[in-house]
């Protein structure tokens, strides 16, 4: 038997001794029985809104058990205006927090002049898918985006096509990453670079390049680290994930701007590069995790 029903039966019996009491009482005669009677009165009309207040009191223990474990578990649901709110709130709660306390993460849009006006569209849905992440996620980054200019072509197809974009819990500034963080704190992730990221480091501020995945211009990511002089990391593909023979024979470890973001932010929660390629590499690139690979090989 639950606790919640133990007391509701203890409610009960208590509720049952005042009625024998009133029963008893209206049997006295006179000022005694009288008096006796509202005395009973008093104490049931006080037991009734202890009641009230204990039931108020579980039914909100049990919408914040129930928005907790939907949140745990992911579940989209069906909820009320209350939790739906609820939710809402503790989303900025989440947010705000880690604006100050998550690990940083930018976006460097410096390079997007080099791209065509089909190519801003798509970086600009790229944007807000990983935005989207971002606010679902359990332990978010502290997003910022870097040299992005109010008068540039990317601005203006974000807040065209970006609801809310101004209203966004994400830092856009036109000012380079070097401009915010020091130069050693700063890692490029690029798909050209040498070194294989192991691991994301709390001190540490990760730039991913805004370009889509269908720029012709090669490893401009690349070029554009060397030009800030920071550190170049790639996502570790090579040492977790193999070819995967494919009708069209198509092979590409070029990801877009929000699945890189999300591997990341998978990896950030379970610790395992195996687990955060598998749920975040997209199949149609033609590759999948060596079957061979433990899940934290050493590097």
């Amino acid at each position: 038997m639950s606790e919640i029903q133990t007391n509701e039966i203890s409610e009960m019996m208590d509720f049952l001794q005042i009625n024998l009491e009133t029963d008893v009482g209206e049997c006295r005669p006179g000022r005694e029985g009288e008096a006796h009677s509202r005395n009973v009165l008093r104490k049931q009309r006080n037991w009734e809104r202890q009641l009230a207040a204990k039931k108020s009191k579980r039914k909100e223990e049990k919408q914040r058990r129930k928005l907790n474990h939907e949140q745990e578990a992911g579940a989209p649901g069906h909820h009320t205006q209350i939790t739906k709110r609820a939710m809402k709130a503790i989303t900025r709660e989440r947010l705000t927090e880690a604006q100050s306390t998550g690990i940083k993460l930018c976006v460097d849009l410096s390079m997007t002049d080099s791209m065509s006006d089909k190519e801003t569209s798509r970086l600009a849905g790229q944007l807000r898918r990983l935005y989207g992440s971002n606010r679902k996620a359990t332990r978010p980054f502290h997003l910022v985006l870097t040299e992005l200019r109010e008068d540039s072509r990317l601005y203006r197809e974000c807040l065209r096509m970006n609801d809310g974009f101004l209203n966004y819990m994400i830092e856009i500034t036109e000012e380079s990453c070097l401009g915010l963080f020091p130069p050693e704190a700063v890692v490029y992730l690029t798909p050209d670079a040498d070194e294989a990221l192991q691991t994301v480091e709390a001190d540490k501020v990760y730039v991913l390049g805004g370009l889509v995945d269908e720029s012709v211009q090669k490893k401009l990511s690349l070029s554009r680290a060397r030009d800030l002089s920071v550190r170049t990391a790639r996502l570790p593909i090579d040492e977790f994930m193999v070819k995967r023979n494919n009708s069209k024979n198509f092979h590409s470890k070029i990801l877009a701007v929000n699945q890189v973001f999300d591997i990341l932010l998978t990896f950030c929660v379970t610790d395992s590069w195996v687990e955060a390629l598998q749920a975040g590499f997209p199949r149609g690139k033609g590759y999948v995790v060596a079957p061979e690979v433990s899940p934290t090989p050493s590097f």
